[in-house]
């Protein structure tokens, strides 16, 4: 699951490191020792010094469960905190019958982090170009349209099960480990359409290798201004942002939630993550808790059903 946005890491890692640092040592009360922030993937490109006051713990496994996990059986004192993708909340759940935590029981969520535009894109060989004629030629040609993902059950792939549902489409799934080799074979024509991160796809798209029929958010992509939405084509519903939040083990107190948040929310706001955020077309989404627990909600609500119509089980 993980594999979804790679291209980002570097950026999310980069806000772990500016939060963390941003946050010194109270003289009274919290904090008076390290903070560990859990982040449920490898490290990737990070290289930057933390510094004695911080500990970066990546916790690999099960698509992200893992790390999550580790910080929802943590004591709650505000010495512990995480990172988690979208999937793991919102989509993974539906997949298992042996989930090893409760998110509104075990989890106290702070805000979101960053939201993430994918885009669908097809081979110039397939004869579109809109979202629309995209789906009135997979009606007159079914089973014909394939289309990768970076693995079964990710977001690449439940994306374009959900337009399956909503346009009333038949296409052919090939998933793959991994975005990498499914942008290859796309390349290579040996697939008919994706959806990705914009940026893992933006150089393609520049070289005219695909064309980009919609990006799969609410708004439209800063790099990609002229591609409209799938909302805009007709598919309001079909929206796929990977995202990122921030957590932590249910019951804090008060005051430390407020600072963990306030640390949070001040590093989401400053220039320099914007801008390392904008190099990987990803938004900053600073949320109240209450805000965070009504998105995951939607997500949940948003995916389940695909999830049970798809049939997919990890256990």
């Amino acid at each position: 699951m993980m594999l979804l946005a790679r291209a980002l890491w570097p950026a999310v890692l980069f806000f772990a490191t500016m939060l963390l640092l941003s946050a010194p040592a109270s003289t009274q009360g919290y904090p008076e020792r390290p903070i560990k922030l859990v982040v449920p993937f490898p490290a990737g490109g990070l290289s930057a010094e933390l510094g004695q006051q911080v500990v970066l713990e990546n916790r690999a496994g099960a698509g992200g469960v893992t790390g999550v996990d580790s910080v929802a059986k943590s004591p709650p004192d505000g010495y512990v905190i995480g990172l988690t993708s979208g999937s793991v909340l919102s989509a993974i759940p539906f997949m298992t019958t042996k989930f090893p935590f409760d998110w509104q029981k075990d989890l106290s969520l702070l805000t979101l982090v960053a939201r993430v535009h994918e885009v669908l894109v097809v081979q110039p060989s397939v004869p579109v170009d809109t979202l629309q004629e995209l789906v009135t030629y997979a009606k007159y040609n079914p089973r014909k349209i394939s289309f990768g993902s970076a693995g079964t059950g990710t977001f690449t792939h439940l994306a374009v099960e959900l337009l399956k549902i909503e346009a009333n489409i038949d296409l052919v799934h090939v998933p793959y480990r991994g975005a990498a080799p499914a942008v290859n074979d796309l390349l290579g024509g040996h697939i008919d359409m994706i959806v990705l991160d914009v940026s893992v796809l933006l150089p393609h798209i520049r070289s005219g290798a695909i064309k980009a029929l919609a990006v799969t958010s609410a708004t439209r992509s800063d790099a990609l201004p002229d591609v409209p939405t799938t909302g805009e084509a007709g598919f309001k519903t079909v929206l796929s942002d990977n995202w990122y939040g921030l957590i932590a083990p249910a019951g804090l107190a008060v005051e430390v939630e407020d600072k963990l948040r306030k640390a949070a929310i001040s590093t989401l706001h400053s220039a320099e993550l914007k801008k390392q955020f904008e190099i990987q077309d990803a938004v900053p989404s600073p949320s109240t808790p209450e805000e965070f627990t009504a998105f995951v909600k939607g997500e949940r609500a948003k995916w389940e059903p695909v999830v049970t119509a798809v049939g997919i089980k990890l256990d």
